[in-house]
């Protein structure tokens, strides 16, 4: 029992958000997560505004933003925590958080319906989600939207033709046309291992792999593959699969019984989300 007076020492947690989605993504479970009692931190992309409307108005800040970019951003904010962080992201994200906890810089990651690691992409896993367009076709340069009707398709298919409008409406942003290349998310690209995942240090925190079997942007097969990436490590990795849930599953309206089970799992693992200072 904490003795009056004792300081209490809040877990930290970063969330990753991935490409076409705006940090304003998690905000759900940045408030979930709060009222558990961790400190939660949202940083957005590198020159990332503070709502997706400013995002979708000009893009222009994130054009340049590459998986080394991006890597190196996050993993700047991890290190300027006095203790490890747990690391939570969604689809690029995912794949951030698992290359920082393969390097000793999170206690624990949960990776949603991420982006496949060191470059594996299964065969049968699906088409890419997206192809370029002429450089003519593009509003701003550098920087590629996932269109209505495609972010309903490969992202919202899983809920009703109102909700998906306004998560559209909520969460969609324009992704750079560079860092789309690099993760392979086009049809002609095989895309670029820039961040290499670590999936055999025995050393690292646990790790928990989550898909949405209905996915069509990461197809639960390319979790399950990653998944099979770590069979030779020691450390904990675990699989979760939801049935009936796509890529939405972080910010669609069922999105706490995702977070829930994250919850669960993190407490189940030891990660609490306050302690008592010595």
């Amino acid at each position: 029992m904490q003795s009056e007076g004792q300081a209490v020492k809040r877990t930290p947690v970063v969330f990753i958000h991935g490409a076409w989605f705006h940090m304003s993504s998690w905000e759900g479970w940045a408030e979930r997560f709060t009222a558990y009692g961790f400190a939660v931190c949202v940083p957005g992309w590198p020159g990332e505004a503070a709502t997706a409307a400013e995002v979708r108005r000009d893009p222009g800040p994130l054009r340049d933003v590459g998986l080394a970019a991006l890597t190196a951003h996050y993993e700047a904010i991890v290190r300027s925590f006095d203790d490890p962080p747990v690391l939570v992201g969604h689809s690029a994200g995912g794949l951030v958080a698992q290359h920082l906890l393969g390097g000793g810089l999170g206690r624990a990651a949960v990776a949603l319906a991420p982006l496949p690691a060191n470059g594996v992409w299964p065969d049968g896993a699906g088409p890419r989600p997206w192809s370029p367009p002429s450089a003519a076709s593009t509003r701003y340069p550098g920087s590629e939207p996932l269109p209505r009707a495609q972010f309903r398709h490969v992202v919202a298919n899983t809920v009703g033709e109102e909700e998906a409008a306004k998560l559209f409406e909520r969460y969609a942003v324009p992704g750079p046309h560079r860092l789309l290349e690099e993760l392979g998310l086009h049809r002609t690209a095989a895309g670029v291992a820039d961040t290499v995942v670590d999936t055999a240090d025995p050393e690292r925190g646990p790790l928990l792999l989550v898909s949405g079997q209905e996915d069509r942007m990461v197809p639960d097969a390319v979790t399950r593959a990653v998944y099979k990436l770590y069979g030779d490590s020691p450390a904990v990795t675990d699989l979760k699969q939801f049935a009936d849930r796509g890529h939405s599953l972080v910010f669609d309206s069922d999105w706490r019984a995702v977070a829930d089970h994250v919850l669960a799992w993190l407490a189940a693992n030891g990660v609490e989300a306050t302690a008592a200072r010595g």
